[in-house]
């Protein structure tokens, strides 16, 4: 067996190469095959439990740059695919099958984003515990309210953070997966409010550009840190874009 104790260090510009190859490639398999689904479907819905509460755990301090925000982005698409594994671990009562069916969709495409992040980062941040307490399962009105908020500020963290990243790579990927969360808000709007203007209202795109809102990390962090157990720094991170 390989002994890995004797590699030598590998640089950050090393890191940082091998890191964007393993993100590109699970991307692109992703894509063309659509493996990573059935793959993760299983595997990576071990992070919740029932009670959808975990201990305290420590601080997790993001890091700078591109791979900051593609760790910022992980952390995001943690909670959301968290969230969207309790709803089908917590059925609320007389769950419809389209609910069910619609919950299992969306559920599906954040494990894949996850893992895509995961690959990207590697490291850089760990597999996050939440606490969804606050959050009650039982009610379908209450699920909605919060499946809203979550893709709703999702959608607004990657069009706000999108300007900073340098990486063409990236941000072309950032493109294709924000269209998605797009897709998300909408159909759970219109389930909030059917027959309206909600799923692109001008509470959702302003009247002046015709874009979505978008929001800065420092807006959007003490969001997501309400439903995690570790505390999330991301001083460095914010330094590193002004």
């Amino acid at each position: 067996m390989e002994n890995v104790t004797n590699r030598p260090e590998a640089t950050p510009s090393e890191v940082a190469a091998a890191s964007r190859r393993s993100f590109l490639r699970v991307a692109g398999a992703a894509a063309v095959t659509g493996g990573l689904l059935s793959a993760c479907s299983n595997a990576d819905q071990t992070s919740v439990t029932p009670s959808g509460a975990r201990a305290a755990g420590p601080t997790v301090a993001l890091p700078t740059g591109d791979v900051g925000i593609l760790a910022f982005a992980y952390v995001l698409e943690q909670l959301e695919a968290a969230f969207y594994e309790m709803i089908l671990a917590k059925p609320y009562p007389n769950m419809s099958s389209t609910d069910k069916q619609l919950w299992a969709d969306i559920g599906g495409h954040e494990i894949i984003h996850r893992a895509l992040f995961k690959a990207a980062v590697g490291s850089a941040v760990p597999d996050l515990t939440f606490n969804f307490s606050s959050i009650d399962f039982n009610n379908r009105a209450d699920v909605l309210i919060h499946a809203e908020a979550f893709e709703k500020t999702g959608v607004g963290a990657y069009n706000g953070a999108g300007k900073y990243i340098k990486n063409a790579d990236y941000l072309t990927l950032a493109g294709k997966i924000v269209s998605v969360e797009t897709r998300h808000h909408s159909i759970i709007r219109e389930l909030q409010y059917p027959h309206s203007d909600a799923f692109a209202g001008p509470s959702i795109v302003t009247s002046d550009t015709g874009l979505h809102l978008a929001y800065e990390p420092t807006f959007v962090l003490p969001i997501a840190q309400k439903y995690i157990n570790e505390t999330l720094d991301a001083s460095a991170l914010v330094s590193s874009l002004a």
